[in-house]
């Protein structure tokens, strides 16, 4: 391939150019916004919010800790950081404005104005200083980004030495037969879902397939030690539908 062409990665199951992903990404969140928490619980019959909460207890915030959270959409993981943190700050990062502005609409953003910053921005290229954070958390979030090495190397450089970096993604279940079953679900029942809640079956196509893309468990806790981290470990969730990746800046 000449210097010239084009790098290509993935869009759910379609190759596209690297170049035009993230703009793709940005299309399937700008539409489903105003729908998104809704069909969070849909999509996950309500288990996303069990998942988020096992995640703070795995990270245990404290007082006074900085958060960035990538990817933070409407807030929920910032909420629960600051809620459980007592004290603190919590700044929500995400590509898409209008996840942003919806988060901002909730009665949490209003009572914990103080303690947050909302700001537009790319994981691969993060506008904050070397050195910010206490914690960075990304929530079924790394999947969406174009090149997810440059995004955890990213993380690395705004974490403060001694500072930590927690993953929710979707992931693989082990077992093959439940898999099977699992992604006759997805595939069936969740495109369906969108498009009778949110009037956009396509964007959800995209989200399921997004997730069969993503690698399985011990490939991606690979890829977080070769951004820089140490003590890598992971834990499944509901048997592995989805994983918590845990690391630090040492």
């Amino acid at each position: 391939m000449s210097a010239e062409q084009s790098k290509t990665t993935h869009f759910g199951f379609q190759t596209v150019d690297e170049d035009a992903k993230a703009g793709m990404v940005h299309g399937v969140f700008s539409r489903v916004a105003s729908k998104y928490d809704i069909m969070n619980d849909l999509m996950s019959v309500g288990i996303h919010r069990v998942w988020k909460d096992a995640m703070m207890d795995w990270l245990a915030p404290r007082p006074g800790q900085k958060l960035l959270d990538v990817a933070g959409g409407t807030g929920d993981v910032s909420f629960r950081f600051l809620k459980r943190a007592g004290s603190g700050h919590a700044t929500v990062c995400d590509m898409t404005e209008s996840m942003l502005v919806e988060g901002r609409k909730r009665a949490e953003a209003e009572s914990l104005a103080d303690s947050l910053d909302w700001v537009v921005g790319d994981a691969m290229a993060l506008p904050f200083a070397d050195n910010s954070f206490d914690v960075y958390t990304i929530s079924f979030g790394i999947r969406n980004v174009t090149r997810i090495p440059d995004a955890l190397k990213e993380a690395y450089r705004v974490l403060r030495p001694g500072g930590r970096l927690m993953v929710l993604e979707f992931s693989q279940i082990p077992n093959e037969m439940m898999q099977k079953a699992y992604d006759l679900y997805s595939f069936n029942v969740i495109p369906k879902m969108g498009e009778i809640v949110a009037n956009d079956r396509d964007s959800y196509q995209y989200l399921v397939e997004s997730i069969r893309k993503f690698p399985p468990q011990e490939t991606f806790a690979q890829m977080i030690r070769e951004a820089g981290f140490e003590n890598v470990s992971y834990r499944n969730l509901s048997m592995g539908i989805a994983a918590l990746h845990s690391g630090w800046k040492i």
